[in-house]
């Protein structure tokens, strides 16, 4: 099995993503994604990826990607050069599982779980489908007319009802983000008091309206300085979340311990950080508390699947990232039914109810606030036709003559 051709998919209806359908000589086409940026990662799966591995063996999968998440500039970050080597390697374990007839947990190793509980990150249905403006409201996705399932709109003005829809659901986790407007009214810097008192007044009021029914994690995206990350922590304590997400920049061991002894809350670290070597030392230093990775920006599944060992080693548990596109999604539930130490699985149901469903044919099923895996083939799941003919959808192939009439695959 060889591959043949790349084909990367854009839509004008979410700027930030890419899509990469791999070919094989066989007729097994996988399926890989990268969000942000998708020009830059489109340039680079042509320009410089195709090259590199047109023609060469699909099964060999880890020299690929070491080849990739090694490459001269960008292997230390989740940049352009990673997040178009993880695209690779997404395809190229879904070719590997097609061809085998199994599904990604099963190839990894098998299910360590049947089900998995999974929490809400409460963004809307057009959160971050544009690409990054200063204006803030842009970035949320609420310029746009208001809709069904913008949880968003609902945790910033009603997160009692909120609260209450999820629970009624059977969903017991929830994710939001109250302090990001002062983050981007500051500069990410000096947080004010009266800031911190109104992003605090959030987690307060669904407290009220529920207790303990419902945990609580605090999304601070990266945004603050030490001090202010300080503050921030010392308010939220008091409602007990089950983790503070991403105070510092993840790339700050010395921040994230000094925060991390600051604190009895754990720490969650990191879907920004990529390759697994990048781990290594972030783990070593004690500072997360619950490790956090992104398949789609680590550099792919293979570099996920290290990740996810280091973690068991140091006994950590894991919690795969999404708010991205489906195709990430879909990796990162198949890692999370493999992998030994994973807690919870990340997902939106303003995504996985809305544009998810109309961009592929499966997604897992959630049910009562749990999960269950894909079983199909690979990954599981397919671009839907409809989707791949509708208006504003553009490709670009690149493709070579692999194999000679007659040829083993």
């Amino acid at each position: 099995m060889h591959i043949g051709a790349l084909q990367t998919i854009r839509s004008s209806d979410n700027d930030n993503l890419l899509w990469l359908v791999l070919e094989t000589d066989t007729g097994i086409t996988g399926l890989g994604e990268a969000f942000f940026a998708p020009g830059a990662v489109e340039n680079f799966v042509h320009e410089v990826i195709a090259p590199l591995v047109l023609g060469r063996d699909a099964t060999q999968i880890g020299a690929i990607n070491r080849e990739l998440t090694r490459y001269p500039v960008g292997y230390a970050s989740s940049g352009v050069e990673m997040r178009a080597a993880a695209a690779l390697d997404m395809a190229l374990w879904d070719c590997l599982g097609q061809r085998s007839g199994l599904p990604l947990h099963t190839l990894l190793g098998g299910r360590a779980r049947d089900t998995i509980r999974i929490y809400n990150t409460c963004a809307g249905p057009h959160y971050v489908t544009k690409a990054r403006s200063a204006d803030v409201d842009s970035w949320f996705g609420r310029d746009r007319e208001l809709q069904a399932l913008d949880d968003l709109y609902a945790f910033e003005h009603e997160p009692e009802r909120l609260a209450r829809d999820l629970l009624a659901e059977g969903i017991t986790g929830m994710k939001i983000w109250p302090f990001d407007r002062a983050a981007f009214a500051n500069g990410g810097v000096g947080i004010t008091t009266a800031q911190v008192q109104d992003g605090l007044r959030v987690f307060q009021r669904i407290r009220a309206a529920v207790g303990f029914e419902m945990d609580l994690m605090v999304e601070l995206h990266a945004m603050w300085d030490l001090t202010s990350a300080k503050q921030i922590i010392r308010a939220v304590e008091t409602i007990e979340p089950l983790w503070i997400e991403d105070p510092v920049r993840m790339d700050d061991h010395r921040a994230l311990r000094e925060l991390a002894n600051f604190t009895r809350i754990p720490l969650l670290a990191s879907e920004t950080i990529a390759p697994a070597a990048s781990f290594a030392p972030l783990i070593s230093s004690g500072a997360p508390g619950i490790v956090c990775f992104d398949p789609g920006w680590c550099g792919g599944i293979t570099q996920a699947r290290a990740i996810c060992d280091m973690a068991a080693a140091a006994q950590l548990p894991v919690a795969a990232h999404d708010c991205t596109g489906p195709i990430g999604y879909v990796a990162g539930t198949h890692l999370s039914f493999w992998a030994p130490t994973a807690m919870i699985q990340e997902t939106v149901r303003a995504y996985v109810r809305g544009w998810y469903a109309d961009v592929v044919t499966d997604l897992p099923v959630i049910h009562q606030g749990r999960m269950k895996p894909l079983t199909g083939p690979g990954l599981g799941t397919r671009l839907k036709p409809s989707f791949l003919s509708s208006a504003g959808v553009t490709r670009r192939l690149s493709s070579v003559q692999v194999a000679p009439v007659g040829a083993t695959a």
